[in-house]
């Protein structure tokens, strides 16, 4: 019985793994956007310490903030849950959210240091900076067709 209790109490101190990943969205789409933490904090009524906690995931983004944060960051909701590791969604919500986050069929592992690097974020910052539409949709259809293609195995 006190097995379970310390259990019980070192799980609910550590960060849960959708709060962390939420906040990782939430970090991924702040940079990209080139707007520092304490930008967003003002945006949002916030000191940037609490952005901060929101981005390690140590406190929990609640309906109403993650809907703020969404209009702040011009993104839908979903974003926030994109992207999300398939264990962590069959862990944590089953066959439900696997269709809800993008996971009714099996997806391949996807490499999360690539959204990382300041390569990737300087080419996305660099592609939204491109004002015309047409112009940014040629851009987009050029660096597609110099990647590989995959081919279905």
């Amino acid at each position: 019985m006190a097995d379970e209790s310390v259990e019980r109490v070192d799980r609910e101190s550590r960060p849960s793994p959708i709060d962390v990943h939420v906040g990782s969205r939430i970090r991924l789409r702040r940079t990209l956007l080139g707007m520092s933490q304490e930008r967003l904090g003002e945006a949002l009524g916030l000191t940037f310490q609490q952005v901060q906690k929101y981005e390690r995931g140590v406190n929990r983004v609640g309906a109403s903030r993650l809907f703020d944060l969404a209009r702040v960051l011009d993104v839908p909701i979903s974003f926030f849950f994109d992207d999300m590791p398939e264990p962590l969604a069959r862990e944590y919500g089953g066959a439900a959210v696997r269709r809800a986050v993008g996971f009714s069929e099996s997806q391949d592992s996807f490499d999360d240091d690539t959204l990382h690097r300041r390569e990737t974020l300087e080419l996305v910052r660099a592609y939204y900076r491109i004002t015309d539409p047409s112009v940014r949709k040629r851009v987009f259809d050029l660096i597609k067709s110099l990647a590989p293609v995959d081919n279905p195995s």
